[in-house]
């Protein structure tokens, strides 16, 4: 039978779920490695309940590990498993009628990841700036700088999108 503290853990985690697996969507776009991030954020949350659950911001603290844990698996890539020669076929989830949608997730795919890590939490999950910088473990500026840099490299894969589309419904 559960602890109390056990019980604290699987109530919390169990309310927070969602929230947690839009993040690690929003940032990966992929809800297969959406749920690998959960899943790992969730085991070290629960590695570190009881020093966890004492803080005074605990989504705060949850938030960051899934943040954290995405730019590191950017950043180490090549540790990557791999189970078949070539990796299989994407099959892209169609919203109907929600194209612009798609435009954007693909758009926000293609920006770096610690600059798209700022896009999602500022824009997505409305976080101040320095709610961002708390997470991301840097200062202001940086949260201001990568914002900049990252919306500069939306508006350029936004345009980019536009002008193929024109291009296509010209050549038809």
């Amino acid at each position: 039978m559960p602890d109390a503290s056990e019980q604290e853990y699987v109530e919390y985690l169990s309310a927070r779920l969602p929230m947690l697996h839009r993040l690690a969507y929003s940032l990966c776009g992929n809800s297969d490695q959406a749920d690998d991030l959960v899943q790992e954020a969730a085991t070290r949350l629960f590695q570190r309940w009881s020093q966890a659950s004492r803080a005074d911001q605990i989504d705060a603290y949850v938030r960051t590990v899934v943040v954290r844990l995405f730019l590191d698996s950017r950043r180490k890539g090549w540790w990557r498993i791999r189970l078949f020669a070539a990796p299989p076929d994407v099959r892209r989830t169609e919203d109907r009628g929600v194209e612009e949608r798609t435009v954007l997730r693909d758009a926000l795919e293609r920006v770096p990841p610690r600059q798209r890590a700022v896009l999602v939490l500022r824009f997505l999950h409305d976080l101040s700036v320095e709610e961002v910088a708390r997470v991301l473990g840097c200062s202001a500026g940086t949260v201001k700088s990568q914002t900049s840099h990252g919306l500069a490299a939306m508006r350029r894969l936004l345009d980019g999108a536009e002008l193929m589309e024109t291009t296509k419904g010209a050549v038809r």
